[in-house]
């Protein structure tokens, strides 16, 4: 006879055959796990995927609630912005055309494809849906300032600092594709390295050195709408980031023969050509100051975030190259303005709450999960 308990998650209760229950929590892995079409998220083992997965869901916008009536004026008057401002606006545009299209092709067709445990497809699924609005804030931005998306692109690409960003990615992550076996090492390694580079160089690192330009812009009441989006933006990267992170440590944690000394420090490697890539663009696409804002700030912020994804991992810090530590943030307004919530006005400080994320405890073990139930 079937015997049935109830589970309860996030205030949601769930009937679960026990037996059946047993079995999928035992056989759920990051990788190399049970991967059946059978309904098993629950009982969740990874509850920190399904809480990222909620906190995501919360934050749902779309670029059309997102006025351009101000930023089309603006685009179109010759004296409200300077020249070099409307170049961070293009490089900026032909930035994401170009960066938004590897990440979302990478979550989709390497992570999400390589894992097996239904939470952890559930929680980067919604990563990859919310690149898709990205691309579609992209397209919202084309359209209402009338900008050649090829010219902008085209603009981006030829920068010296991109082709060196671009070889920095092909260098590190050479040989991705869908279907990796996974019971290698080597592959393994790729595969941590294809998370990593992605949420923690790539979302984590880099993408601060071009979105800061354009969030200070807003800040000074030029761009209001396409700032609005790019804090949207950032705030939806946030999750990303901690997504990463912690998919990156539960997949060393259950395959402990990937981080071998000499690929940590091939991973330490990657983060400092990103860094340095990085600050190349921004010498490109900044040579001089603007107010409020200089290249040389914009260098120790990507450096500062750098410091801080490796630290999350539990690993040192590194140097700017002259024996110098970045751990303070230059900017303190950015973390205000990209941890907005939902529906914070447009061109006010108010904050309304739009969603509520229910308090779920993370369960590390088998036991813990039946708890007070004889098994």
């Amino acid at each position: 006879m079937t015997e049935l308990f109830e589970y309860e998650v996030g205030g949601r209760k769930f009937l679960l055959d026990k037996g059946k229950a047993k079995e999928a929590f035992e056989a759920k892995r990051v990788i190399c796990g049970r991967n059946s079409p059978e309904f098993n998220v629950m009982p969740l083992k990874y509850n920190w995927a399904y809480e990222i997965y909620r906190d995501m869901e919360a934050n749902h916008w779309l670029p059309q609630e997102v006025p351009m009536y101000d930023d089309i004026r603006q685009w179109n008057d010759d004296r409200f912005l300077s020249d070099r401002e409307r170049n961070i606006i293009r490089v900026g545009i032909g930035y994401f055309c170009s960066a938004e299209g590897i990440v979302g092709d990478c979550a989709q067709t390497i992570i999400r494809e390589n894992l097996t445990a239904p939470e952890l497809k559930l929680a980067v699924g919604r990563h990859v849906q919310e690149e898709n609005i990205h691309t579609e804030s992209l397209l919202y931005m084309i359209s209402s300032l009338r900008i050649n998306p090829h010219e902008v692109s085209a603009l981006f690409l030829s920068m010296p600092s991109v082709i060196k960003k671009n070889q920095t990615i092909t260098k590190h992550l050479p040989k991705l594709r869908r279907e990796l076996d996974l019971t290698q090492t080597e592959n393994k390694q790729l595969f941590a390295k294809t998370i990593f580079g992605i949420t923690q160089i790539m979302e984590g690192t880099q993408f601060f050195g071009l979105f800061l330009p354009i969030l200070h812009l807003q800040r000074e009441g030029k761009m209001p709408g396409m700032g609005q989006m790019f804090r949207y933006t950032m705030r939806d990267e946030s999750n990303h980031i901690e997504l990463g992170r912690k998919l990156f440590l539960a997949l060393l944690e259950e395959n402990p023969d990937i981080l071998t000394p000499t690929f940590k420090q091939e991973l330490i490697q990657f983060m400092r050509d990103g860094i340095e890539s990085e600050v190349s663009f921004v010498d490109d696409l900044l040579p001089q100051p603007i107010a409020g804002l200089s290249p040389d700030e914009i260098k120790r912020f990507v450096r500062y975030n750098a410091n801080r994804r490796l630290m999350a991992l539990g690993w040192e810090p590194i140097d700017d190259g002259k024996g110098k530590f970045i751990m303070d943030n230059p900017f303190p307004w950015s973390a205000e303005a990209i941890y907005l919530k939902k529906n914070e006005n447009f061109f006010e400080t108010t904050v309304t709450e739009y969603g509520k994320l229910s308090n779920l405890q993370e369960v590390k073990s088998e036991e813990e999960l039946f708890e007070g139930i004889e098994v």
